[in-house]
């Protein structure tokens, strides 16, 4: 059986792999499944009863294990305190003097709408990097920046050096 182990990894090292990264996105983590799948494949190569099915066993046994990497993959959040939010933005609206306001509203936001608006805002994430991220759905991400979005612009405006024209868009402040 050795010798059919050889040719097995040797026919399906590469295909497998690439199918493996094509799910996980993550290289270290496709290198990971794909050791796990063949060690997978050793220690159960036994169980096999028609050699006609092996590929197909052996995809099956890949699908299985991407899949419990992903039930055991956990949620990290990123504390607040750990973001290093920048001092000044280029915008129509000079950014660096609401600094300590906005910092302070995003600070009263909930965990899960500080995580969205400092990882697209600050972090450059794309709605469907932080649905990855966050493990939820694209249209779920989206729901949470827009949430996010809405209930900061609010605080913001509740400052009392904050001017906004009729749409709710900050145009001025005063500097205090």
């Amino acid at each position: 059986m050795h010798t059919n182990m050889d040719t097995l990894w040797l026919d399906l090292n590469e295909e497998l792999y690439k199918f493996i990264v094509g799910k996980v996105k993550e290289e270290q983590t496709a290198k990971d499944i794909h050791q796990e799948v063949f060690l997978k494949v050793q220690t159960n190569i036994h169980q096999l009863k028609h050699t006609s099915k092996l590929t197909s066993w052996v995809y099956q046994i890949t699908r299985n294990t991407i899949v419990d990497y992903f039930r055991k993959a956990t949620h990290h959040s990123i504390p607040i305190d750990q973001v290093d939010i920048p001092e000044a933005a280029t915008d129509n609206f000079d950014y660096a003097h609401l600094t300590n306001c906005i910092n302070q509203k995003i600070a009263h936001l909930s965990a899960q709408h500080q995580e969205a608006i400092v990882l697209t805002s600050f972090k450059n994430y794309s709605q469907k990097e932080l649905a990855k991220h966050l493990k939820i759905s694209y249209s779920g991400a989206k729901s949470r920046v827009q949430k996010a979005r809405e209930i900061l612009k609010n605080n913001i405006l509740d400052c009392p050096n904050v001017a906004a024209d009729r749409s709710g868009k900050p145009i001025d402040f005063e500097n205090n």
